[in-house]
């Protein structure tokens, strides 16, 4: 049996068990609560909101965990999609948008072996990057978010997003599009 449909296999398993056990939700729990938090932590930017929502989101799912039937999907996607509404009404409640930059999601090569003159041009072409995300709209930021952050796929996106797989490439393709032309209009050729 392929690594993956074993894995898959075993999921559905655990998930049936943890419709009745409830420390079959606890091996869930920790499998996902890491993924959780970071995607919540960066949508909201506060550690201490992001850890509420976090756990609204596994009680949430616990509280629900019998309803839920796979679709083909990973459980991850439901997960995230909870999470997603309950950010959705955070900032809906609080009528204002606080988001962390996307900044902080670069980690710095502190290899030795590199050159100072490398780290440089790197951090300089990271920087030029982060700049052009950063101005892009929310739904479009996230999106990058849960595709190269979070390295989800576009079904797992559209699940997340309430959108189709077809919706996902769509507005990917428009992303990437609008980043290459304000690029140009930066005159940088970097990520040309």
């Amino acid at each position: 049996m392929p690594e993956e449909k074993k894995d898959l296999t075993d999921e559905i398993n655990l998930i049936n068990a943890a419709k009745t056990d409830p420390e079959a939700f606890g091996l869930l729990y920790e499998r996902y609560v890491e993924r959780i938090y970071n995607y919540i932590y960066f949508r909201v930017g506060s550690v201490g909101d992001a850890e509420d929502l976090t756990a609204k989101v596994f009680f949430k799912a616990l509280r629900n965990i019998s309803g839920y039937r796979h679709m083909g999907l990973p459980f991850s996607a439901w997960l995230y999609r909870i999470a997603h509404n309950l950010v959705a009404n955070y900032h809906r409640d609080r009528s204002k948008i606080q988001e962390i930059s996307i900044e902080n999601l670069v980690l710095e090569d502190k290899s030795k072996t590199s050159a100072p003159e490398h780290l440089l041009e790197e951090q300089q072409a990271t920087a030029f990057l982060l700049n052009l995300v950063n101005d892009l709209s929310p739904q479009k930021r996230e999106l990058i978010i849960l595709k190269y952050v979070q390295k989800l796929s576009n079904e797992e996106i559209g699940q997340i997003l309430g959108k189709t797989e077809g919706a996902i490439k769509s507005l990917y393709h428009r992303t990437l599009v609008e980043l290459k032309e304000r690029a140009k209009k930066y005159s940088d050729v970097r990520i040309l």
